[in-house]
């Protein structure tokens, strides 16, 4: 059937563009949901009086006049959004301080009250027409908690929050998600607000029918679980919607998964900031996501069937800061290239028990980009195999399949393998596709590629199968050990090979591969390099000094375990701490070389120390050593005390007897090491 035709058939539908050769399966998206998923990729923003006062959750209690950006500029947000690839903006309009960012009817902690623009200035109305200039659509994040509405906690709070949200939704032109979180906290009457959701909703549906609510419990679509931006590796997008509802815990892992056979379509979205906090702070100006993470958060976000949504916090200035804005190019750019030729395109495509004399389905459809055109197998046949072929080898790293979602989610597991000679070799093995499922692989080269549906809850219904190869990104690796002795060795990026040595040299490409964790009980030097394009690149040589592990260790000292766990967890004492014993019964006679100190940067940092040898924990005699760590307090980096000659003992007691601030009294070991 002809694309167009087809178009005009799947429009059509009212609750989802099912066709009528092909019956759908369990709960299906709306017609609004099905382009919500396309969108893939949008921006968040947190903006408001936590700009100005270094505060992620503010009490409601600031002054409204410390909201005050000097450069305010949506048009800046808006055309960084649209450079970045992205396809909307959602604003924190009211977060938890009550604070709105438009002059609410209903609130005296307003931009009407604040300093910028003497009260005269709406940063809703100033987005949502930078949004429609730069064909952006716009959401808004409205928190129902609000810690400084006198209101809240009494029953007419709720109709004040819904009037609110009519404002919002009346006043600033079509609004494509309406963001809720559960927060539900005491107000300034000390009471907590029982929330009338139905009634939210449905002063919000009243105006925009198709708005696509969020909330843990949808109903649009669903918290992903973590704020970290990572779906999981097996996605449904469907739960129980009755089982859930906003704000309620122990819940994360089921909403990072979905629900195979739930009642209602809620697909994920996955939410998380390009810096460790949500709202601006300048200490943080250098702490943006590298583009290695930024890519693994995409790949583990909308290549996992869900959508991205990724908070760029506005500065005190009212702008994008220029570090936010030129790492969204990079990934940008990076991503554009990943995607740039999909080598699918030039494939014999054939597949197996394809649907017989149907007018709908067919392979030629998997590659012709289209997403609204499938393949699909005959009713009964849950299994099946898409192959692509070439008359010269391709060479690949990257591969995506899509199910045609309006006929339900389907796939429950699939494979990749490429033909050695005449053999297939399996690649991958992943569970879940829905709307979009990206794998990242090792650099292949073949003629001949199968994806194959392994399992399926009904005849699976494939829209697009697309290959490419995408450059290999760089990362360096990062050494691990564990309390047993078990080193790991990852990077951000997947497509480097890292090769490792032990005994101090620097890894080549003729060095072990790294394939799996690898015991290294003692004391020495793991060095790792990351390689692309078949060694020809590197990462720079990354040294692990490890010393004795700690597996047999033990804490003498009560309540000291988290000195030696192998963890970034730190023993840490109350306040008037000095002088402090940490004494360790390392498990059996050892003949040590040194100490190491790992201070905790989060205070109680050690300047003046000794160290004493014993072999039976009774007998100390003098320090082995004592001293001082130099400039630890500007420098808090693992501090080595190095002893004259060897010494043979099973017990050892670190002394903390100064610390590096003389206003901090605690003392805090981060890590307390043996070599």
């Amino acid at each position: 059937m002809k694309k167009v035709i087809l178009l005009a058939l799947l429009l059509a539908g009212g609750k989802a563009w099912a066709q009528p050769e092909i019956k759908p399966v369990g709960a299906l998206p709306s017609n609004a949901q099905v382009k919500w998923q396309q969108l893939e990729y949008y921006m968040f923003i947190h903006f408001g009086p936590n700009t100005f006062t270094d505060k992620e959750w503010g009490h409601g209690d600031e002054d409204p006049k410390v909201f005050n950006p000097t450069e305010l500029d949506a048009r800046q947000w808006a055309r960084t959004a649209k450079l970045a690839g992205m396809k909307g903006i959602i604003i924190t309009a009211k977060h938890h301080d009550g604070f709105c960012l438009w002059p609410s009817e209903y609130s005296k902690h307003t931009v009407r009250e604040s300093a910028w623009k003497n009260g005269k200035g709406d940063v809703l109305a100033e987005l949502s027409a930078a949004c429609k200039e730069y064909g952006l659509l716009f959401g808004v994040y409205l928190s129902p908690w609000d810690r400084n509405h006198p209101a809240y906690g009494t029953p007419e709070y709720n109709q004040v929050f819904a009037n609110q949200l009519k404002e919002v939704h009346t006043k600033y032109g079509d609004v494509f998600e309406q963001w809720f979180d559960g927060a539900n906290g005491e107000g300034p009457n000390g009471k907590k607000q029982v929330y009338d959701w139905n009634l939210f909703e449905s002063t919000v549906t009243n105006i925009h029918p198709n708005v696509i609510f969020f909330s843990d419990a949808g109903p649009g679509c669903r918290w992903i679980g973590n704020e970290n931006g990572y779906a999981g590796v097996t996605n449904w997008s469907t739960l129980n919607r009755a089982d859930f509802k906003p704000g309620m815990g122990g819940i994360t892992e089921t909403l990072n998964k979905g629900q195979e056979d739930g009642t209602h379509w809620v697909p994920g979205e996955a939410d998380v900031s390009i810096r460790p906090g949500w709202f601006y702070s300048e200490t943080t100006d250098n702490q943006v996501k590298s583009l290695a993470h930024l890519l693994d958060i995409y790949y583990g976000s909308v290549g996992r069937n869900a959508n991205l949504l990724l908070n760029v916090p506005v500065d005190r200035r009212g702008r994008i800061h220029e570090n936010d804005s030129i790492r969204l190019m990079e990934l940008r750019r990076t991503l554009d290239v990943d995607f740039k030729e999909n080598l699918a395109r030039k494939a014999r495509v054939a597949a197996t028990n394809t649907r017989q004399n149907s007018s709908v389905t067919s392979a030629v459809y998997l590659t012709d980009g289209n997403y609204n055109t499938y393949w699909a197998t005959a009713d009964g046949k849950t299994t099946g195999d898409i192959t692509l072929s070439y008359a010269s080898p391709v060479t690949f790293n990257r591969i995506s399949v899509q199910e045609f979602i309006p006929l339900g989610q389907r796939v429950r597991s699939f494979s990749v393998s490429v033909l050695q000679g005449k053999e297939w070799k399996e690649i991958a093995r992943e569970t879940t596709v829905g709307y979009k499922r990206i794998l990242r692989l090792p650099l292949t080269t073949a003629k001949s590629i199968r994806v194959s549906i392994l399992d399926a809850k009904a005849s699976p219904v494939i829209s697009e199968v697309s290959l490419f190869r995408a450059p290999e990104l760089i990362s360096d690796p990062e050494i691990q050990r564990n309390k047993a002795g078990m080193v790991t060795i990852k990077t951000a990026s997947p497509d480097p090979v890292i090769h490792y040595t032990t005994d101090g040299t620097a890894p080549t490409t003729a060095s072990p591969k790294y394939e799996q964790p690898f015991s290294f009980p003692g004391s020495g030097t793991v060095s790792a390099v990351a390689f692309v394009e078949n060694g020809k690149r590197s990462s720079v040589v990354i040294d692990a000094i490890f010393g004795i592990a700690p597996t047999n260790w033990k804490v003498l000292t009560p309540g000291a375990d988290n000195a030696i766990d192998a963890t970034p967890r730190a023993w840490t004492t109350k306040e008037n701490g000095y002088p402090a014993e940490l004494v360790v019964d390392l498990g059996r006679e050892e003949t040590i070389k040194g100490v190491g100190y790992q201070p905790n940067t989060h205070g109680g940092i050690v300047y003046k120390y000794a160290l004493y040898l014993s072999a039976d924990g009774k007998e100390w005699g003098k320090p082995v050593s004592e001293g001082s760590f130099a400039n630890i307090l500007n420098n808090p980096i693992e501090q080595y005390i190095k002893l004259s000659s060897s010494a043979t003992c099973r017990y050892i007691k670190f002394v903390a007897l100064a610390p590096a601030n003389a206003q901090d009294t605690r003392v805090s070991v981060g890590e307390l090491k043996v070599f």
